[in-house]
């Protein structure tokens, strides 16, 4: 992976909150566990637009 040093500007108690929530011990980690988790739901809800109605989901009983 690549990374960079950089300087943003972060509500620390919103921050704080997110680390906890996702079960992370630090910021920067609860910060890289957001990205990581808004691109995967952007990707999916792109998937989910262009393939609609024409998946099935076998663990659904469908």
């Amino acid at each position: 992976m690549a990374t960079a040093m950089t300087s943003i500007r972060l509500d620390i108690h919103l921050a704080d909150e997110a680390a906890r929530v996702l079960g992370v011990k630090s910021r920067t980690e609860a910060v890289h566990v957001a990205l990581r988790e808004i691109v995967a739901m952007k990707k999916f809800k792109k998937l989910m637009a262009k393939n609609a109605g024409k998946l099935k989901f076998e663990a659904l009983g469908e």
